[in-house]
């Protein structure tokens, strides 16, 4: 696996080579002096240059980073699927090498990068051959921080949590465990992601990220709050399934009570309680119940 001093001599030596590359520079993980370096971490890289057209025309000059174990092209597949891009000021090419090397490259005009630059705290510039970037303050995952939640945000996501709850004791007791497991998966546990951030955003007074999709719950978790986040996944097994589903609502109370405590807002108490008891109902239900009460 080529090291990343190599790959960066790689991606600089290239773009100083061509004419039609102006400058370069680069976000996500690997500017963020927080995140723990790892040999999966990518290179995203940009490339400003004076026109897209030419390195999408031909694309042989990619196999300069090395041999390609799968390449991907989101801005032409979205194009294909009907989305109105204008590839001519951005596009992409996400890269895996046989090495295990990954860059996710894109190449983008001045006048679209002007439009972008900024947006990401996470950013630092690399090359700059006619002083094209704008100024930019070092980079810090600030963009990235949980924002504290007002009394709206809570409310709902509390009152969605138990709400769709329901949906999920209808599905395990239908036996319909893709509906009950996407209606848990895509529904519940983004609201209780949303509250397990918030608690480790109140720890540290709203000034930290806890990662893309959760990534760093464990970090921030107690090991108590920790183990009972792992054990609100479950597998195919409809009992173990309810098991988490018991267990994701004692974790969503812990936090949100603690939050709302913080915060000063009101929990919604009553919700819990009913949903509960509801939940304990519909999971003792025999198959061949003629009513649920």
């Amino acid at each position: 696996m080529r090291t990343v001093e190599e790959m960066y001599e790689l991606i600089l030596g290239i773009a100083k080579e061509d004419e039609r590359i102006r400058a370069v520079y680069m976000n996500g993980s690997r500017t963020n002096s927080k995140a723990p370096k790892d040999i999966f971490q990518d290179f995203d890289i940009v490339y400003v240059v004076t026109d897209v057209d030419s390195f999408i025309q031909d694309k042989n000059w990619i196999s300069k980073f090395g041999e390609l174990l799968m390449l991907q092209e989101p801005e032409k597949n979205d194009k294909e699927l009907g989305s109105d891009v204008d590839l001519s000021l951005n596009y992409g090419y996400l890269m895996l090498f046989t090495d295990g090397n990954r860059i996710d490259l894109h190449i983008q005009t001045k006048e679209f990068m002007l439009t972008t630059y900024k947006k990401d705290s996470l950013t630092i510039p690399l090359l700059d051959k006619d002083s094209c970037l704008p100024e930019i303050l070092p980079s810090s995952d600030s963009d990235y921080w949980t924002e504290k939640p007002s009394e709206a945000e809570y409310f709902s996501c509390c009152n969605d949590f138990w709400w769709c709850m329901q949906n999920v004791a209808k599905g395990l007791w239908r036996k319909e465990l893709p509906y009950a497991k996407q209606m848990f998966e895509l529904v519940i546990r983004p609201r209780l992601d949303q509250v397990v951030s918030w608690w480790i955003g109140m720890k540290h007074d709203f000034r930290i990220s806890p990662g893309k999709m959760g990534k760093y719950f464990e970090k921030y978790l107690p090991y108590e709050y920790w183990r009972m986040y792992q054990n609100t996944y479950a597998d195919g097994d409809y009992e173990k399934t309810w098991r988490a589903v018991f267990i994701t609502c004692n974790l969503f109370r812990i936090l949100a009570k603690e939050v709302a405590g913080e915060l000063s807002f009101v929990y919604l108490a009553r919700d819990d309680e009913n949903m509960t008891k509801y939940l304990v109902k519909v999971s003792e239900l025999p198959r061949d119940a003629k009513g649920i009460f």
